[in-house]
């Protein structure tokens, strides 16, 4: 890449255009006020899951999932798996276990979250995956054990006579709900699977992703304490200057909330993305953001919400847990970004 610059105060002094998390003078405890009246919002947002415990982690015995297939390559064991979701779906995921790993010797875990593609999983799990796109199979060389798994409407997971990404199935079984409450539901049980394999560090989980996957791994990291560190490549903006907030309503594909369109037609959407990403406050959490970024181009009113984001970091006392960084990229995971990811990620889970 060209030139990359960690975010800091310098230069983002008008933060007035989104809201404050944490005003001066205000304590933790008024953060922990505020931040249930987030949560209340965000979780209203998500819409009517089918079970009030969807969202609930959920202690698995044996045959957590099932193994289809498994492939020894040169450093890591490859393994095609299932399991069931509590809303008796079922879900296809790459399991990669780096070679020597055991129960004697447990490892941390990391969630790898794929971007939109058709492929899914496979993008971001095996070497046939796309340049800048392969770090769950990047992780998995460095020591952790990878689950990628696939969302709805991508890979193995694509509606039956359908186009990859079409949520209209989804909506049509659960009109009440949303595309992202049923992912984060689904990753939720992915940690519960990670969380029953005697080989995985249960206290040293955690995600990784780029653009859905990067977002998506920021709304986990704000719906499950077991996850211990985000990483966000190209994942956040805010509706502030966004060309085309309804990316985030109804839509003739990928709808995330089906229901967002006609609220924000009646007066604008209920909270600012930023307020979603505290939520996983004071979660160590990475960001990366490319100012050539043609999916989300409003990088310079993102930098505000970013900007919020750290000094709520600061004023919870771990400042240092925020890691933002600002590049001339576009919407991509370079390689010396992803190593900055990777070393954020050993710095609080190789511990």
């Amino acid at each position: 890449m060209n030139e990359a610059q960690r975010l800091s105060n310098e230069g983002l002094r008008d933060i007035n255009r989104v809201a404050p998390l944490l005003d001066t003078g205000e304590t933790k405890s008024d953060w922990e006020t505020k931040r249930r009246q987030i949560q209340s919002v965000w979780m209203h947002t998500l819409g009517e899951a089918p079970l009030e415990d969807m969202y609930d982690s959920e202690a698995l015995g044996e045959g957590a999932y099932t193994v289809l297939s498994e492939k020894q390559e040169e450093d890591h064991c490859c393994q095609h798996i299932r399991y069931e979701t509590k809303d008796q779906d079922l879900v296809h995921a790459y399991l990669l276990l780096p070679r020597g790993v055991s129960a004697a010797a447990p490892r941390p875990a990391v969630l790898a979250l794929h971007p939109t593609t058709e492929v899914g999983k496979a993008d971001v799990a095996l070497a046939s995956g796309r340049d800048n796109r392969r770090y769950g199979l990047e992780l998995a060389r460095r020591g952790y054990i990878v689950l990628a798994p696939d969302s709805i409407t991508f890979g193995e997971r694509i509606y039956e006579g359908e186009a990859p990404f079409q949520t209209a199935p989804f909506y049509k079984r659960f009109p009440a709900w949303s595309a992202v409450g049923k992912m984060l539901a689904d990753h939720i049980r992915g940690v519960d699977v990670l969380t029953t394999m005697k080989q995985v560090r249960s206290d040293r989980i955690g995600v990784v992703g780029h653009s859905l996957g990067g977002y998506n791994g920021w709304f986990l990291a704000g719906m499950d304490s077991r996850i211990r560190a985000v990483a966000s490549s190209c994942g956040f903006s805010l509706f502030q200057g966004d060309p085309d907030p309804n990316r985030w309503g109804r839509r003739d594909w990928f709808s995330h909330f089906a229901g967002l369109t006609e609220v924000m037609k009646q007066g604008g959407p209920p909270f600012e993305w930023h307020e979603i990403a505290a939520l996983a406050a004071p979660v160590p959490m990475f960001m990366w953001c490319g100012m050539r970024d043609a999916i989300f181009p409003n990088w310079l009113d993102n930098t505000h919400g970013l900007a919020e984001l750290m000094k709520l970091y600061r004023g919870l006392g771990r400042e240092s847990d925020f890691e933002c960084w600002l590049g001339t990229e576009g919407h991509d995971f370079p390689p010396d970004l992803r190593e900055r990811a990777y070393r954020f990620l050993d710095a609080h889970l190789l511990i």
